[in-house]
């Protein structure tokens, strides 16, 4: 049987937590806030030359005012498509196209909007919360497993399942953190 290294197991468990938080905040991203922001066009796929592909790679999205995104396409062809696709999302208002240009203007949010988004980056943040304690859940059983079969002292079991808490304990933080920055970033009109 290999050797079990504690420092891998422990790398492992933060590598996936650094993964986890990094996709919360990019998830995070793609929330509207009342101010224009390209990722909020991130998941959009297009119809293109009869294949689905992301937005990014067929168009240009900019920020000519605070609350207008601006979308190019760098094909004249694909113009039709994106002008479609953009369409099917609520925005507020509906995309209007001038030549190749396609222009979306962001309605200012209500408060009713501004706080169910505040309750869904509250959902996204307790679902991240999880998911960082079901990973120190997983570690702690391998750190206990190598425990009972003689790989490390019962000593060092103690050390390790310590080290574990404190990273879950870090990220949880980093969580919080983000929620509540994103929460303020709503709230503020």
């Amino acid at each position: 049987m290999a050797e079990f290294s504690v420092a891998d197991v422990l790398s492992e468990a933060e590598m996936e937590m650094m993964d986890k938080f990094d996709r919360l905040k990019r998830d995070f991203t793609s929330l509207r806030t009342g101010r224009a922001n390209p990722q909020l066009l991130d998941n959009v796929q297009v119809e293109y030359y009869g294949s689905r592909v992301p937005l990014k790679q067929v168009a240009a999205v900019s920020i000519p005012e605070p609350r207008t995104l601006e979308v190019r396409p760098w094909d004249a062809g694909a113009a039709d498509s994106v002008e479609a696709e953009l369409r099917k999302i609520d925005f507020g208002s509906s995309p209007s196209r001038n030549g190749n240009v396609i222009r979306i203007n962001l309605p200012p949010m209500t408060e009713d909007q501004r706080k169910k988004m505040v309750k869904v980056v509250h959902s996204m943040g307790e679902d991240s919360r999880v998911q960082m304690r079901n990973i120190r859940r997983d570690t702690l059983e391998k750190v206990k497993k190598a425990q009972k079969s003689g790989e490390i002292s019962e000593d060092d079991a103690k050390r390790h399942e310590e080290s574990v808490q404190k990273l879950t304990d870090s990220y949880v933080k980093n969580v919080d953190d983000a929620v509540a920055s994103k929460e303020k970033e709503l709230l503020t009109v």
